[in-house]
This record gives structure tokens, C-alpha cells and sequence, in this order.
């Protein structure tokens, strides 16, 4: 008899495994900018690499400076010097350091859950995964206001278009979705042209501006005038400067992106993964580049756009809100240069948007889904793009497209990055007993503590914002934790040379296992153990049993390898001794590998776990054991729903 037709795939099927697609992947190479390449992939000089770094840093030009003469009026020139000298003196140092422990683009949250164990650490990840989601999907938004508002300045555009700003970010940012939900592959050849064409337009609107500066030097006198009538003694300046320098720190972005694309960075050819010399020593070049090249933007930009425009200018709905450089380019170059300026600005801008998706995209399914803290959907990349384009909907409409209102926002989410790296290199130093180094990292983190807590009391949106992901995040965290409570969590199972003697022992008979929790480990604990579950009826036979015994190791961790020692204890009990996370997950682990070399179905007995079920139950959510034997059972009911083909579980 034939069988019949095969049921037709239908549409919504069809769509279902398109936008789930990766979902059933435990590792996701996430597209983009700043995905993760394959081994097979072309790698690049690191120069090439730092403009595709330079599409997050660089781009803050377009509206750094205007922001910098709002915060600081007509100190901005002297707080961006020292802005400078945190980003040279603090900043670079410690991405360095960063570059140099965690060269796979994890970054310094991948140092920080390496130093930080158990749930405090989990709890530290998460709450440095909500800035720097609130830094991406704020990058996002506020540059993608800030094309907009480039676009609606230029004078070639129709003044039907004019005034609907929300709109037309949300247009940006809505087709910024769709290209990731096509599929956006790897633009570094895109970025260099951009960032390149950027940066000489950039280059002669800045020779321009210090030129008229130079031929004017009434301008400088001016504003010096005003800086002391206003502010007194240059010391009184400085101080001041370094009070509200912190206002400007939107010109430290760039840097967490940096280690981020390492990867991407061709290696010298004796490079090992474990020891990639060459990739480090590239980023190293990229990172101190990208800074210099910056602070030198920085400074003088900030010069020429204080001096030469009026700084009602600055404020919201003025011609150089936002768009500070994009102003002088169109009053000092003519339209036609302007408009040229204005769409490679909008450009860098709108692809800056492009690498923050790309974070998020290599962020969220780093973390979360190994932490068992997202759905399975979130290791897919498409249901992501509709989450954060979503939010990034929201967070426009909240603060009205207005680039100057997202900066606080933007900037903390930057400052608590930059502060938990300098916390990580300090404690990696002192780690390691590097005296010297501890001491000035110490020093670096308690400026940017510093800059991070003035920014926030200043500009408590970003805290807002930042509080506002974090709740959410610690909100599925539990509850998908709860969700994937009874997955099989190892990754592989591997046994040492005497635990593949014993279980090559197992082949051709019936392997029976008796569960033991891991006491004093003396001949009489093996001795009662048996004898109690001969006792209840149990165990039909005491001969050719094997007993298994897991050590609790980071109950917070999901995923992990299952290693298993085999052992021969006081000359008679053959033990398989586990080290895991979790008590239940390592034995189901077990009997399964079991299962499947010695082709029986392995018996396992347990005792009964004392106390409250429900307690226990919390227990092993929150500790790794508690109800084994019950969640052992359901472990392995989930992984093969054929009770005829799964392994019987005893309990007495």
C-alpha cells in the first residue's frame, strides 16, 4: 500500500520557519556588522576594522558637538580637552586591557561573568546587559533622529516634509528592520567607503572653520571674554570643566564596540584561539587610532562650532540643534557642499543604527539563552529584529525623535559599560597581583563611577530606560528559567579513562545505578545506602550495582559540559563521580549516555527527598537540587517521550 500524499506546506508554515529560523541552533552567528565570523570567513587589517568600528564612534560627530556647546555654552572647548584626557589617560587603557583578556568579541561582560560566580554574578550580567541594551537601542534611535533631523534641515528637501520628525525617524528605523529581517550580510567594505567619506568631509569643514577662527581672532578673544567674565580664573574654568565634563559623554562611545569586532581582525600567521598575539596587537592599533583620530575631532570641532555659531543656534528647533558641523558646512561651504555632507552624515548615521541592531543581536543570545533566561525563540534572529525594532518605536515616540533629550540616556548607557570594564580590568589586576596596575585601574574607575553617577543625577532618563530593561530582563529571566526548568542542559558528556572502563562494563548487561549524595564517602555510607534501598523493596538485587554522585558546582549556570570520573571506592563500589551545576540534569545526562552505548535502558533508584515539595522544588531552581528524584523522571519524560524507550527511574 503507498502512502499518501505528503500534507501540502502551507503559507503560515512556510513563514513560521522562516522567521524561527536559528531557533533550533544553540549557537547563533548573529548577522551584521558586528557578528561573529565564521572560521571560513575572510578576515581584515585592522585598519579596515576600525571603520566598521568608526560607524558607532565616528558618527557621534554628527551630533556631539552640538550637544557638548548646549551642556556646557561657552566652556564646551575646555570640558571636551578633558573629556579627551579621560578618554587617552582612562578610557584607552583599560579597552586595551580588555582587548588583550577577552580577544573573542565577548567583551568585558565576558571578563566580569568569568570573575563573578553564582547568582551575584548573573544578577551583575543582567543588569549590565540592560545598559547596553539601553546604549544600543538608544544608538539606534538617537541616530536615526539625528539623519532625520539632517534631512529636515537640508534645503533641498520639501517643505511638505518639513516638522514630522517622529515619522520619518520611525520610517529609518522601520527600514533598518526590514533589511535585518532580510538578512544583512557582513559591510565592512561598505563601512570603509562611508567612514572614509565621512571623515574628509569632516577633515575640510574642520580646516575651514579653524582657518575663519585663525582670520578672526576677535571670535577667540570674544569667547574667551565671555569664558572668564562668566566663570572668573582659568583655574576657576578648569574646575568647572571638570565638573561638567560629564555632560559630554557621548564622545566615549565606540570603545565597547571596538572589542566587539575583533574577530573580524586578521591575526598574525602563529595566532592560536587561545593565544591570538597578532589579532591582539591589531585591535590594540585600532583602539588607539579610533581614539586619537576622535579626540582630535573632538577638540577641534568643539572650537569652531562654539566660536563661530551663535548659540541661540543650539537650542531645540535651532538650525544647529543637533547637526552643529552639518550647519557650518551649509553657511561656510555653500548648499551643494552641505547637501553632500548632510547624505554622507545621514549615511554613517543610519548604518550606526545598523551596528547597534548587530550588538544586540550578538549580545542577547550570548548571554541570555546560555544563562536559561530567554525562550528558545530568542537565539533566532528575526523575532529579535521585531522585539528591538519595536522598542526602538517606543523609545522614539517617548522622547519625540529629540537628539538632545536621548543624549543623557545614551550617555549613561556608554558610562556603565566603560565603569564596568574599568572594574573588570581592576579586578582581573588584582587577580593577577599586579600592584601598580590595580592601583591605577582603581583610579580610572572611580572617574568613570564618578562621570556615571554625576550623568545620572544630571540625566536620570537613561536610569529610567536602563531600570526599565532590567526589570524586564530579570522578569523573563525567571520566568523562562522556570519554563526550561526540566531541559537536558549539557552540552556533551565526556568520561575519564576509568569511567569508560566501567562503562564498557555495562555493555551486555542490565545497568543498575543507585543515586547517593556525596557525604563522607567512607565504606559505611556505601554500605547503609545499599542496604536502605534493598530494605524498601527497591533494589530487586544487591550484586552489579554502580552508584552516581553529583557535586554541586555555580547552581546559576545552565548549559555546561558533563564530565564524569569513574572510581573505584574502598575496593568494591564503582562510583561514576559528576561535577554540575545541577543534580538532576547530570544524572538524566548520564543515564542517557548510558542508554545509548550500551543499547539497554539503565535503571536508576532513588530515595525519597524530605521537607515540603514545593521548597524543594525552589530549591532546585535556585540551587541545583532539592526534588531529584521527580524532576530526574521529568528530565527524561521531556527528552524522550516513549516511556517504553526511556530509562525507568525507582524511588523508595
Amino acid at each position: 500500500m503507498s502512502p499518501g500524499p505528503a500534507a501540502p506546506i502551507t503559507a503560515q508554515r512556510r513563514f513560521s520557519e522562516w522567521f524561527l529560523r536559528g531557533a533550533e541552533r544553540r549557537v547563533l552567528p548573529p548577522p551584521g556588522p558586528l557578528a561573529r565570523p565564521e572560521p571560513a570567513e575572510r578576515q581584515h587589517s585592522w585598519w579596515r576594522v576600525m571603520c566598521l568600528t568608526g560607524l558607532d564612534y565616528f558618527s557621534t560627530l554628527g551630533y556631539q558637538p552640538g550637544i557638548a556647546a548646549l551642556a556646557a555654552g561657552v566652556l564646551a572647548p575646555i570640558a571636551t580637552i578633558v573629556l579627551v584626557l579621560v578618554t587617552l589617560l582612562g578610557a584607552l587603557p583599560v579597552y586595551r586591557r580588555v582587548a588583550r583578556e577577552s580577544p573573542h568579541g565577548a567583551g568585558s561582560l565576558a571578563m566580569l561573568s568569568k570573575l563573578l560566580s553564582f547568582w551575584q554574578g548573573k544578577l551583575v550580567v543582567l543588569v549590565l546587559l540592560g545598559f547596553a541594551a539601553t546604549d544600543f537601542i538608544i544608538t539606534m534611535t538617537l541616530s536615526a533622529a539625528d539623519a532625520t533631523a539632517h534631512i529636515d534641515e537640508n534645503p533641498f528637501w520639501p517643505d511638505s516634509l518639513r516638522g514630522h520628525d517622529v515619522l520619518i525617524t520611525l520610517v529609518l528605523l522601520a527600514v533598518l528592520g526590514a533589511v535585518f529581517l532580510k538578512g544583512f550580510s557582513e559591510a565592512i567594505g561598505i563601512a570603509v567607503v562611508i567612514v572614509g567619506v565621512y571623515l574628509a568631509l569632516n577633515v575640510v569643514v574642520v580646516v575651514d572653520g579653524l582657518i575663519r577662527v585663525a582670520d578672526h581672532p576677535t571670535l577667540t578673544g570674544d569667547w574667551w571674554s565671555a569664558l572668564t567674565t562668566m566663570h572668573g580664573s582659568p583655574l576657576a574654568v578648569i574646575g568647572i570643566a571638570i565638573i561638567v565634563f560629564p555632560r559630554l559623554a557621548l564622545g566615549l562611545s565606540g570603545f565597547e564596540t571596538g572589542v566587539a569586532v575583533m574577530p573580524h581582525i586578521k591575526g598574525a600567521p602563529g595566532d592560536t584561539e587561545r593565544r591570538p598575539v597578532g589579532r591582539i596587537r591589531g585591535a590594540h592599533k585600532l583602539l588607539t587610532t579610533a581614539a586619537v583620530t576622535m579626540s582630535v575631532f573632538l577638540i577641534t570641532s568643539s572650537i569652531i562650532t562654539t566660536v563661530l555659531i551663535p548659540a541661540n543656534a543650539f537650542n531645540p528647533g535651532g538650525a544647529a540643534n543637533g547637526r552643529a558641523l552639518a550647519f557650518l558646512a551649509h553657511e561656510n561651504l555653500g548648499s551643494m557642499f552641505g547637501t553632500v555632507y548632510d547624505l554622507s552624515t545621514i549615511f554613517i548615521l543610519w548604518f550606526a543604527g545598523a551596528s547597534a541592531m548587530a550588538g544586540l543581536l550578538n549580545l542577547v543570545p550570548r548571554y541570555l539563552p546560555r544563562f536559561g533566561m530567554a525562550p528558545n525563540w530568542a537565539t533566532a534572529v528575526r523575532p529579535l529584529v521585531v522585539v528591538f525594532t519595536a522598542i526602538a518605536f517606543f523609545i522614539t515616540w517617548l522622547f519625540d525623535a529629540d537628539v538632545t533629550a536621548q543624549g543623557g540616556a545614551y550617555a549613561t548607557g556608554v558610562l556603565v559599560l566603560i565603569t564596568s570594564a574599568a572594574i573588570a580590568v581592576t579586578l582581573s589586576s588584582r587577580r593577577r597581583r599586579q600592584h601598580r596596575q590595580t592601583l591605577a585601574f582603581a583610579v580610572i574607575s572611580l572617574v568613570f563611577i564618578y562621570t556615571t553617577i554625576d550623568n545620572v543625577i544630571e540625566r536620570p532618563d537613561g536610569v529610567k530606560i536602563a531600570g526599565s530593561f532590567i526589570g524586564a530582563m530579570i522578569l523573563v529571566s525567571i520566568v523562562s528559567r522556570i519554563r526550561r526548568a526540566f531541559e537536558l542542559r549539557f552540552t556533551s558528556v565526556q568520561f575519564d579513562e576509568v569511567g569508560q572502563q566501567l562503562l564498557e562494563d555495562c555493555k551486555g548487561t542490565v545497568v543498575r545505578i543507585i543515586a547517593n549524595h556525596p557525604d563522607a564517602g567512607d565504606a559505611k555510607e556505601y554500605r547503609d545506602k545499599l542496604r536502605r534501598i534493598v530494605d524498601e523493596d527497591v533494589l530487586p538485587d544487591v550484586h552489579d550495582v554502580m552508584f552516581a554522585e553529583v557535586t554541586i558546582s555555580d547552581p546559576s549556570e545552565f548549559e555546561s559540559d558533563l564530565q564524569v570520573r569513574g572510581e573505584i571506592r574502598h575496593g568494591r563500589y564503582r562510583v561514576f563521580a559528576m561535577t554540575s551545576p545541577n543534580v538532576a540534569t547530570a544524572l538524566a545526562g548520564l543515564l542517557l549516555e548510558i542508554q545509548a552505548t550500551t543499547g539497554h535502558r539503565p535503571h536508576i533508584y532513588f530515595e525519597w527527598t524530605e521537607g515540603n515539595p514545593a521548597s524543594n522544588f525552589l530549591r532546585y531552581l535556585a540551587f541545583g537540587q532539592g526534588e531529584v528524584a521527580p524532576v530526574t523522571r521529568e528530565i527524561l519524560r521531556e527528552h524522550e517521550p516513549d516511556r517504553m524507550k526511556r530509562p525507568h527511574v525507582h524511588v523508595g
